[in-house]
């Protein structure tokens, strides 16, 4: 008997959210097929009826992860809140959902176009949304690059104290920041 068609969609998501986590923690070097689909609570056989190989996994799983992260916040959430959000503990140590902007900043470069321009398209939704804060596109790259970039490299530092400044330093520069 064959598969529903939403069993069929349930299990991809299932691949997805599996794939947007193992990979933001442990980027694509580290997570193989195997990992993503025990993960998920299915057999490596399911991958293939879902995807061509683990470039393609990927790439759909930094879309997936970022409208993960996105759905997070309401759409009337000021943008500083987004920011401060952006900019916490909470998100650099995974207790809400990672951005994949942040944390594959330098896996992304290594990888083949399909999977940049995945990288690229949320990188550019991450900046319309902050456009739609009120910012003018350029204020908005500063604002963009100000976030994925304060992430990313407090992500990449091991003493606690640093990190905590660096996190409030980018916090504090969010437009119309009062801390």
């Amino acid at each position: 008997m064959a598969w529903k068609p939403q069993h069929k969609l349930q299990t991809r998501e299932r691949i997805l959210t599996s794939a947007a986590e193992l990979f933001t923690h442990q980027g694509f070097d580290h997570v193989a097929i195997d990992q993503v689909m025990h993960h998920a609570g299915l057999t490596r056989g399911a991958f293939y009826a879902h995807f061509k190989n683990k470039s393609e996994l990927y790439a759909e799983a930094i879309v997936f992860g970022a409208r993960a992260k996105a759905a997070q916040i309401r759409p009337d959430t000021a943008l500083n809140d987004i920011a401060c959000q952006y900019l916490s503990a909470e998100h650099l140590h995974g207790q809400q959902k990672r951005c994949p902007l942040a944390f594959l900043t330098t896996d992304i470069s290594q990888r083949d176009s399909q999977v940049r321009d995945a990288y690229t398209r949320v990188f550019d939704g991450l900046v319309k949304r902050i456009e739609l804060g009120g910012l003018s596109r350029e204020r908005a790259l500063q604002q963009a690059v100000l976030m994925v970039g304060g992430a990313a490299i407090a992500n990449a530092l091991n003493n606690e104290t640093l990190i905590d400044d660096l996190l409030t330093a980018c916090r504090k520069m969010t437009p119309l920041s009062q801390t």
